[in-house]
């Protein structure tokens, strides 16, 4: 997997910029709230056809313009291929080489990506309904028929809520098959996903923390199936709600057997997200297998030195890799270095087989 371009029109800050990205490790510097983590999120959007920042696209145009319109060139398997998106608060579109989509979701799995950022603490101390979204959009990029099962069990689930509040149990029953039936895929696929992910979880948890400790991943599903929701149909109908399925499921995150949330430092804390984000990677690259690509904003808010250096060290091995970072390419050693100012790229310098990268800046 490489991505060798990127171009912006109207995209957050950047009214227009063109960027080259070498095979290796891609350093973004600049001040801060200058657009570094703008590009990531570029990268973000083409990889999984949602931002991790907002839920409202209309946020992604820059102020005053029409439309936002992202377009990458990039080679999978030796083949080059390119990928573009538009919107314009409207209407979505997407274009894979001379194929066009009108949704976003038909970008998942074409660009196999993991993003590391310093919000994803919340992993571990916020919401069950985040780590059930690690899981789910882990999954998605490598099984389409993940997706799908998706959609149909959440659009089965809302018409069941429905007529619960309604209350009512007039056709209800085909929805509780639709979702019992979607529930169990995408049960069975989560728990193979924890199960996979424990591996390479194990591994790089010891290296990081040098190893001192152990983290683990349980996966917490919630009982489903027709039978269930019929038993529990009356209850519901008096709540208004559905209690049971992959909606109410959860992953415990677990250091030295004790859960992660409720006893762990801040360090230790940091440390696990590292060590799940790096397995993730692994896993995706021994399914998918290629290196997916990989970004890591702000680099240096993650981990205390010692353990940023353990990280930085296998940054080389990691195939293509974006991190934004306020320093300078000297300290974090990346063969090319692409320096942000105001929305605009002031310049990329570097050496990729012998090659001078040198972008200057756009008039």
């Amino acid at each position: 997997m490489f991505l060798r371009k990127l171009l912006l029109k109207n995209f957050r800050n950047f009214e227009e910029a063109q960027i080259e990205f070498c095979s290796g490790s891609n350093l973004i510097h600049g001040l801060n709230a200058q657009g570094k983590t703008n590009l990531l999120e570029a990268i973000y959007l083409l990889s999984t056809g949602r931002s991790f920042r907002t839920i409202h696209l209309q946020e992604l145009i820059q102020h005053g313009k029409p439309h936002f319109y992202i377009e990458a060139h990039f080679e999978k398997e030796g083949v080059p291929q390119d990928v573009s998106v538009f919107y314009d608060g409207m209407v979505k579109r997407v274009k894979h080489n001379q194929t066009t989509y009108s949704n976003f979701s038909q970008l998942l799995g074409l660009l196999p990506t993991v993003l590391y950022t310093p919000q994803d603490v919340a992993l571990i101390l916020g919401a069950p309904a985040i780590r059930r979204r690690f899981l789910d959009l882990h999954i998605a990029q490598v099984d389409q028929l993940y997706i799908h099962h998706l959609i149909r069990f959440y659009k089965a689930l809302k018409q069941r809520n429905c007529l619960l509040r309604q209350k009512s149990e007039n056709g209800i029953e085909p929805w509780e098959h639709a979702l019992a039936h979607s529930a169990s895929y995408i049960t069975e696929k989560r728990k193979t996903a924890v199960l996979e992910l424990k591996a390479p979880l194990k591994k790089w948890m010891e290296h990081l923390s040098m190893q001192k400790e152990v983290l683990e991943l349980h996966y917490l599903p919630s009982p489903c199936s027709a039978e269930i929701y019929a038993l529990e149909r009356r209850r519901e109908l008096h709540l208004g709600t559905t209690l049971f399925g992959p909606h109410r499921d959860d992953l415990e995150i677990t250091i030295d057997t004790h859960n992660a949330k409720l006893f762990s430092s801040e360090g230790q804390k940091r440390c696990a997200i590292s060590a799940l984000r790096l397995a993730e990677w692994e896993h995706l690259k021994n399914l998918t297998g290629s290196p997916p690509l990989m970004s890591i904003d702000d680099f240096g808010m993650h981990l205390d030195e010692s353990r940023q250096s353990l990280l930085q060290d296998q940054i080389q091995h990691l195939g293509q890799v974006f991190i934004t970072s306020p320093l300078g390419g000297e300290r974090l050693r990346a063969p090319v270095s692409i320096f942000v100012e105001n929305g605009k790229i002031g310049h990329a310098r570097g050496h990729e087989h012998g090659h001078e990268i040198r972008k200057e800046k756009k008039p």
